[in-house]
């Protein structure tokens, strides 16, 4: 990402939206979003296979292994405006698992890009199932959008929820409701 370049489009907006950039709260402010939006898009720079970097292991546990509430911070790829919220991953290994640790880092590559949440919540349960052909996945994303909190409609306490599930999930409604009380969502 070129910093320079996008520090000086961000001055652009300031002097368009009547800011004066030389004034002291402001000077170092386009340097600062440049660098924010560095981290805030860094998944599109992130490889999958050194996230995850060799941390799947060949297990005999058969049973679900639940991650519950992963924070995550996006960016809405509509205004460029946050949502943040939860994510809650679940899957039942067939023969391999993944490092637990390796979960949240997954969430956070497709977190940290510019995104809606359906396409976040399908890219987490797909590349899980991809990595590890288990069973089945199950990722359930509750957001809130600040882009429905701050402008537009402004409903401040909506949140929007968004699953996906693959295999024995999407096939066996006693495994999906499992999974959502143990997350506590209840039943379907």
């Amino acid at each position: 990402m070129n910093i320079e370049k996008i520090s000086g489009l961000v001055t652009s907006i300031l002097n368009e939206i009547g800011e004066d950039v030389n004034r002291q709260g402001l000077i170092r402010t386009p340097l600062r979003v440049a660098k924010a939006y560095e981290f805030l898009t860094q998944g599109y720079h992130q490889d999958i296979d050194e996230v995850i970097n060799g941390a799947i292991f060949d297990e005999d546990y058969d049973e679900m292994v639940i991650v519950k509430d992963i924070d995550f911070y996006s960016l809405c790829e509509h205004h460029m405006i946050p949502f943040y919220g939860k994510v809650h991953v679940a899957y039942i290994p067939k023969g391999r698992v993944i490092g637990i640790s390796k979960i949240p880092r997954i969430v956070d590559v497709f977190a940290r890009r510019l995104q809606i949440q359906e396409r976040m919540t399908k890219q987490i349960a797909d590349t899980l199932d991809e990595y590890l052909h288990p069973e089945g996945v199950a990722v359930v994303a509750e957001g809130y959008h600040m882009c429905m909190m701050m402008r537009g409609v402004q409903k401040q306490n909506s949140i929007t929820t968004t699953s996906a599930v693959h295999g024995v999930f999407k096939n066996d409604v006693r495994t999906r409701n499992e999974f959502l009380n143990l997350i506590g969502k209840g039943r379907i």
